[in-house]
C-alpha cells in the first residue's frame, strides 16, 4: 500500500473517531458519577466500588477474542455499530437499577449486569474501528490509527467526567442513565453511511495464536494501563476523602494532556519505534502517580492526573506498534483484541485490589501502588527493544 498523507489519513479516520468520541462520552460520564453513586447512595464500600468498576474491563476480556474474529470475519463496520447498540441497551440495565435503590444489594447487582452489557459494546467499538481504521489506512499508519482512536476516547473522558458531575447535579444518576442510552445511537447516525472495509478473514483464528504473538508488548500495556485504572476508578473518592471538592477537573487534566501528548507527538510511534516512545513515556506517568499519592492540594492531584495522561497516551500507541508489528497481517482485528485484552486484564485485577488497598491503608496508597506497576513497563520496553520482531509494519 502507498503511504498515506497525513491530512489523507485524519480525513478517512474523522466519521471513525468522531462516533468513537460520541459513544465514549457515556463511559467518562460515569468516571466521577458511578464510585460516589456506589459509595454514597447505595452505601457500598471501597472493595465494592472496585468490583464494580473493574467488572467492565473484566468483561471486556472475555468477549475481546470473539470481538475481534467477529470484526476480521464479519466486518470492522459492523461490528462498531452492533457494538453501539449493545453499549446503548446498558443504559436500560442502569435505569432499571434505579428501582431497587431502597435494597442496595440487588440494585448494584443490575448495575453489574449494565457493567457488563457496557462492555460488550465497549469491545466491539474500540476493536472495529481499530480494524476499520486500519483497514482504511493499512498497517503502516497503526500508530496514527489508536493515536487518534486514542483521542477521542480520552476526549470523550475529559469532556464527559465534568458533564457527567453535571448531569448527576441536575437530574440525579438518572441522568447519566438516559444519556448511557441516547448518546451511543447517536454515534451510530455518524458512520452508518460511512464505507466500510472487506473483512481482512475468511475463517476463525485461534486467539491464543495471536496472544502469543503479541503478549510481551501487551504485558507492556498491562503495567502501564494500571496508572489510568486507579485514577478512573479512585480520584473521585481521593477528593472526597481529603475535602478537596468535584474530582471532575482531575479527569479533565488527565484527558487534556493525554490529548496534547497524541496531537503533538502521536507520529513518534510510527517514526522512531513504538518500544522507544513507550520506555520514556512510562517514566513520565510513574511521576505523575508518585505526584497524586503525594498531593498535599488538589492542584498537585491535577498535575500528577496530568502527568499520568501524557504517559500514558503515547505508552499505548507505543506497545500497540511493536504487537502489530508481530502479529499476522490478517488478523489485525483480532491483534487488537489480543492487544487490549491485556488492559483488561490489568484493570479488571488492579481495581478491586487496589480497592482492598484503599480500605486498608487510605485511597492515596493505591497511587504508590500505581507508580510500582507502571515502573516495571520500562523493563518490558527494554525487552521489546532488545526483542525486534522478524517483520516490520511500519
Amino acid at each position: 500500500m502507498t503511504q498515506h498523507g497525513t491530512s489523507s489519513v485524519l480525513l478517512k479516520l474523522l466519521p471513525i473517531t468522531l462516533a468513537v468520541f460520541v459513544a465514549f462520552l457515556i463511559i467518562g460520564m460515569q468516571l466521577p458519577v458511578l464510585p460516589l453513586h456506589l459509595n454514597h447512595t447505595l452505601g457500598m464500600s471501597t472493595l465494592v466500588v472496585g468490583v464494580v468498576v473493574g467488572a467492565q474491563f473484566a468483561a471486556a476480556l472475555l468477549s475481546r477474542a470473539w470481538a475481534g474474529n467477529f470484526a476480521d470475519m464479519r466486518g470492522a463496520k459492523r461490528a462498531m455499530l452492533i457494538g453501539m447498540l449493545v453499549a446503548a441497551s446498558s443504559g436500560l440495565l442502569y435505569l432499571a437499577s434505579l428501582g431497587f435503590v431502597e435494597t442496595p444489594a440487588l440494585s448494584v447487582w443490575v448495575l453489574l449486569a449494565g457493567r457488563v452489557v457496557l462492555a460488550l459494546g465497549e469491545s466491539l467499538i474500540i476493536t472495529g474501528s481499530m480494524g476499520w481504521g486500519m483497514g482504511l489506512v493499512g498497517p503502516q499508519n497503526a500508530g496514527k490509527v489508536m493515536a487518534w482512536i486514542g483521542i477521542a476516547i480520552y476526549a470523550a473522558f475529559a469532556l464527559g467526567a465534568p458533564l457527567g458531575v453535571a448531569l448527576n447535579a441536575q437530574w440525579g444518576f438518572s441522568g447519566v442513565c438516559v444519556a448511557t442510552l441516547i448518546l451511543p445511537l447517536f454515534a451510530l447516525t455518524i458512520v452508518a453511511g460511512a464505507k466500510g472495509v472487506a473483512p481482512t478473514s475468511q475463517r476463525r483464528t485461534s486467539f491464543y495464536t495471536v496472544l502469543g504473538a503479541v503478549w510481551l508488548p501487551g504485558l507492556g500495556l498491562a503495567f502501564s494501563s494500571i496508572g489510568f485504572g486507579v485514577i478512573t476508578a479512585f480520584i473521585a473518592l481521593l477528593f472526597a476523602a481529603k475535602d478537596w471538592g468535584n474530582a471532575s477537573f482531575a479527569f479533565t487534566a488527565f484527558g487534556l494532556a493525554f490529548i496534547g501528548a497524541r496531537l503533538f507527538f502521536g507520529h513518534l510511534p510510527d517514526k522512531v519505534g513504538g518500544a522507544k516512545v513507550a520506555l520514556v513515556c512510562v517514566l513520565i506517568e510513574a511521576v505523575g502517580q508518585l505526584l497524586i499519592w503525594g498531593a498535599g492540594s488538589p492542584v498537585m492531584a491535577y498535575a500528577g492526573a496530568a502527568l499520568t495522561g501524557f504517559g500514558y497516551s503515547l505508552a499505548f500507541p507505543g506497545f500497540g506498534v511493536e504487537a502489530i508489528k508481530r502479529a499476522p497481517p490478517q488478523t489485525r482485528g483480532l491483534a487488537m483484541g489480543a492487544y487490549v485484552a491485556f488492559l483488561d486484564i490489568a484493570l479488571g485485577i488492579s481495581s478491586p485490589l487496589a480497592g482492598a488497598l484503599a480500605g486498608s491503608a487510605g485511597v492515596a496508597s493505591v497511587y504508590l501502588a500505581g507508580a510500582v506497576a507502571v515502573i516495571l513497563a520500562v523493563a518490558v520496553a527494554g525487552a521489546l527493544l532488545a526483542r525486534k520482531p522478524a517483520l516490520s509494519a511500519c
